[in-house]
């Protein structure tokens, strides 16, 4: 029995990393990165120790900022002001889930859309939706990235994308329709979900319930990209189940498939948000 090709995220972020050093090897200045975490949640702790360590293996200048569970939400808009005017911070990332007594929305609102390097301002949003230029959510942009690297054509294919976040589902469907893909958005509320998800060429899960999709969802020979990240116990599982690999013609695995991307992505975004803004200052 064959089994499906593998897509593996961390050879197409080295590939992003050797393009991005190339990229900044020809920059006058040095890109800023700033990530701001709230409390001690191990997830939070954990990516934003990631986030940081590529930063600066990459050379940037990145900087953590951590601050209580109980912050006010008042003072983190503050900060997130001060760090909008300070010339020489080129990214600004606020790591989610925020404690329930700060609104998201609210927060993100605040951030600069030319540092929004996370791509969740609603003006990156509203651009990514009207074809303009900006910054777009790390996650799809490496999906797109992860498939045009191992040469899937989107153009014309039939993409079916299970899971409707603001953060994976929406804004992909985005990217995806930029690249003439036919889209179908597909959530909880779908019925017949598994038929639909079996008409794709290409099968995004991003819906966090581990193992949902098995082989009989599945068109033989589709792309399945798998976004899930549970943890149970001491693994970590995809959405996907396993057994897909039967059918499947290429699947991405878990973990080492759509992660190394998104980090990758969020470097990506941090060097066009300071190319894009400090060429803007200098006119």
């Amino acid at each position: 029995m064959t089994l499906a090709r593998i897509l593996s995220g961390h050879e197409v972020a080295k590939t992003v990393y050797q393009e991005l050093r190339q990229t900044l090897s020809s920059l006058p200045f040095v890109p800023s990165l700033r990530v701001i975490r709230l409390g001690e949640d191990p997830a939070s702790v954990s990516y934003v120790r990631l986030k940081d360590k590529r930063a600066r293996e990459l050379g940037l200048l990145s900087q953590v900022e951590v601050y209580p569970a109980d912050t006010p939400e008042g003072t983190l808009l503050e900060r997130i002001q001060t760090l909008n005017q300070d010339p020489e911070v080129d990214g600004i990332l606020v790591q989610l889930p925020l404690p329930a007594h700060i609104r998201t929305e609210r927060v993100l609102e605040a951030i600069s859309p030319l540092k929004d390097v996370d791509g969740f301002h609603p003006l990156n949003v509203g651009k990514l939706w009207s074809g303009g230029e900006g910054l777009f959510p790390c996650t799809p942009l490496g999906i797109v990235r992860l498939l045009q690297h191992y040469g899937v054509e989107l153009r014309g294919k039939e993409v079916v994308v299970l899971g409707r976040s603001n953060i994976v589902g929406k804004p992909l469907a985005g990217l995806l329709l930029r690249e003439d893909a036919t889209v179908t958005v597909a959530h909880s509320r779908t019925r017949n979900l598994p038929e639909i998800a079996r008409r794709a060429e290409v099968l995004v899960v991003a819906v966090g319930k581990p193992h949902l999709v098995r082989k009989e969802w599945v068109r033989p020979g589709a792309i399945v990209v798998d976004v899930g990240v549970n943890r149970q116990e001491d693994k970590l599982l995809g959405d996907v189940h396993p057994e897909v690999a039967e059918v499947a013609s290429a699947v991405t695995p878990v973990p080492g498939g759509v992660g190394p991307m998104t980090v990758a992505m969020l470097m990506a975004n941090t060097v066009k948000a300071a190319i894009l803004r400090r060429h803007g200052l200098s006119g």
